[in-house]
Order: structure tokens, then C-alpha cells, then sequence
């Protein structure tokens, strides 16, 4: 195994997955990681476990470190299954470990796995002493699972933030400062509005909490994706600016188009907003993923949305995406509808009846 050392006996241990393309019903065009940890010191603690298919080379990153029985805790910050999956098996092999979980994740951990687990809750401020470590955790209710909660490794200042602040990015690499910074921040922005963009107020509220705990991250290592040890305040920016949705003078025209009359429509629409010197992109439906859309709605002024008529509604992609983008509560943001029909006006009537949804955000 090639080592990857964090700190002195904090190791990376997680799994990377080349070929994985979907995730959440968005699209992975980099893979991802399913990162774990190893922190070796008077005790042992494992951070998350990772997603079952790669349980067997999980188990070998570890055992050539430690021997499994030695572990005395296994810290599970969140339940879901690509951080958890493992867990029976790990456990099982790790016979005298105690699972540290919010009080939800042990819950959750009973719901799924069965009861026959030693399990220690935790609350926001409670520590664990390793030794010459000591972990302290903040729980983060809904961020995205009610069980959600960071460990933080004290004297190394290390936030092991799960899915927070991560990216699916698979990589040779572990850490922010050995691959391109855009790609990198390109693929944190793709993750947070595609899973996060809900959960903006949580957001910034978890982050002001964190300040005000004197929690200041030297390194911030997600559960996916690279370890943020560079400059991890950027990414934190980051969050701060999604999470109120900080947009910039851009709009984004998104159609689908039958015999080419929205088409033209929505190229009339974007050649009127490029006269007045605003950045616009023109995507349409069937050509581009709504992963993508979604993305570039997040930092977006203006949506405008078009279709035509089909069986007297809106186009079947139309409604898709509609779908998708209303449950992901974009806010602040001006939206307008168009649309074209031969002899009823289904289309438009059909997509203002989402009106209500998507602006009264």
C-alpha cells in the first residue's frame, strides 16, 4: 500500500472509485473516493468505514498499519451507506472497538445492521481522549442526514468533515495543492448544488457555530474527494457564498425543443441578454445534464425556462428537470417562462404551475 500520512499517525485509509458515473441521480464524470481514516496514538480511532464493494481492500489498508483487535474505536460520522456499509464487517473483526455515533446514528446503525453493536453516543462538545489526541464532535443535523455529525482532531486542528466540503474526484492523488485548483473547485461546486444547495441556512449557521467553538481547520478532510491542507478558508469561502446564494450577473436559458421554434426562441431570448452585457448560458434539455444545469444555476441571477407543447404540456424533459431543480431550492433567484405551440397553449400553462414553487423561495 502507498502510505498517505495527513499528520504524524493519521493516515488515510480510504478507497478510491475510478468508474463510478452516478451518484444521487447526478452525474460522476471523475469518480469519487470513499475516504476513511486511521489515527494511530496511545488508542486507536477509525473515521468512517467505506462502501461495501470495497470492503476487502479496506480491511488491507488497514491491517498494515494496525491489527484490527487493536482498534478501540471506530467513529461513524454519518450512516449512509457509501460511509457505512463496511461497518458490520469491520466491527465484527474489530472485537473490542466502541462505535462512536450522534444519538440518530446509533439509531440509524440499529435500523440497518441490528443491535448487536457496542455503541457510545456523542454530543456537540463532547471529546474523546486518545492520548496525546483528543477528538471532539460537532453534530450537524441535516447536513445532508439527521445523523450527520464532524470529529476534530484538537491539537492538529484536522476537521474530518465527512460530506461536507467534499467532491467526487477520483485521483492518484489525496490533497487539495496536487491537482488543478479549477478542476478541483469546479467538482466542489458541482457536489455542494447537486446535494447540498438545499440546506444553505444550515449551512452557514453550522459554520458560525464552528467559529464560535474556536474551531479554526488547518486541514479539512472530507469523506469524499481531495484533503483540503493548502488552504482550506477558500473552500470555506466557498460554502459561505453558495450557502446564500451569491450570484453573480448571469442568467441561464434552459429548453427543449421539437421542430425548432423554441429552439429559436430561446436563441432570440440569449442574443437580447448578450446585448446588454450579461454572461448567459444556453442549455438545452436532451444535449446537457441536469447535473450540469443545476450547477450553473447556482451562482446564477436569472433562470429562464422554455418548451413546447406536447399533448397539450410542457415537453417530458421539462418536467424532469423541474422536478429535479424544485427540490433543490434554489433562492434569490428571477425566473421567466416561454414557450411555443402550434394550436394550444398547454406548455406554458403546464410550467406555470410551477411558478409558485420556484419563486416563492
Amino acid at each position: 500500500m502507498n502510505k498517505v500520512s495527513i499528520a504524524e499517525g493519521i493516515e488515510w485509509v480510504g478507497v478510491v472509485d475510478w468508474n463510478l458515473c452516478d451518484f444521487h441521480g447526478f452525474v460522476t464524470r471523475r469518480g469519487t473516493t470513499y475516504n476513511s481514516y486511521l489515527i494511530s496514538d496511545k488508542k486507536t480511532a477509525l473515521i468512517d468505514t467505506v462502501k461495501y464493494t470495497f470492503c476487502e481492500e479496506f480491511l488491507i489498508k488497514i491491517s498494515e498499519i494496525t491489527d484490527l483487535e487493536k482498534l478501540d474505536y471506530i467513529i461513524i460520522n454519518h450512516l449512509e451507506k457509501d460511509h457505512s456499509s463496511s461497518l458490520p464487517i469491520v466491527a465484527k473483526l474489530a472485537k473490542n472497538a466502541i462505535i462512536i455515533t450522534s444519538q440518530r446514528g446509533k439509531e440509524a446503525i440499529i435500523e440497518h445492521y441490528g443491535a448487536d453493536f457496542r455503541i457510545k453516543t456523542v454530543k456537540t462538545g463532547d471529546e474523546i481522549d486518545l492520548g496525546n489526541r483528543t477528538l471532539r464532535f460537532i453534530e450537524a443535523p441535516m447536513l445532508h442526514w439527521p445523523d450527520s455529525m464532524f470529529t476534530y482532531i484538537v491539537e492538529e486542528k484536522i476537521l474530518l468533515s465527512n460530506d461536507a466540503f467534499g467532491q467526487h474526484l477520483a485521483s492518484s492523488f489525496r490533497f487539495d495543492d496536487q491537482i488543478d485548483e479549477c478542476e478541483l473547485m469546479e467538482e466542489a461546486k458541482i457536489y455542494y448544488a447537486n446535494i447540498l444547495m438545499p440546506l444553505g441556512s444550515l449551512i452557514s449557521r453550522k459554520i458560525q457555530e464552528i467559529v464560535k467553538m474556536g474551531i479554526s481547520p488547518k486541514i479539512i478532510a472530507p469523506s469524499h474527494g481531495m484533503i483540503w491542507r493548502s488552504n482550506p478558508s477558500k473552500i470555506i469561502q466557498a460554502y459561505l457564498d453558495w450557502s446564500v446564494f451569491k450570484s453573480n450577473l448571469k442568467a441561464v436559458v434552459v429548453f427543449d425543443t421539437m421542430w425548432s421554434s423554441t429552439d429559436k426562441m430561446a436563441r432570440a431570448i440569449t442574443e437580447g441578454i448578450v446585448s446588454q452585457g450579461v454572461e448567459v448560458k444556453l442549455l438545452k434539455l436532451r444535449s446537457a445534464e441536469n447535473t450540469d444545469i443545476v450547477t450553473e444555476i447556482l451562482n446564477s441571477k436569472a433562470v429562464i425556462v422554455g418548451s413546447p407543447t406536447l399533448n397539450q404540456q410542457m415537453f417530458p424533459s421539462l418536467g424532469a428537470f423541474l422536478t429535479y431543480i424544485t427540490g433543490l431550492k434554489p433562492k434569490g433567484k428571477i425566473w421567466s417562462f416561454f414557450g411555443s405551440y402550434g394550436w394550444s397553449k398547454g406548455a406554458v400553462k403546464s410550467i406555470l404551475k410551477w411558478q409558485k414553487k420556484l419563486v416563492l423561495r
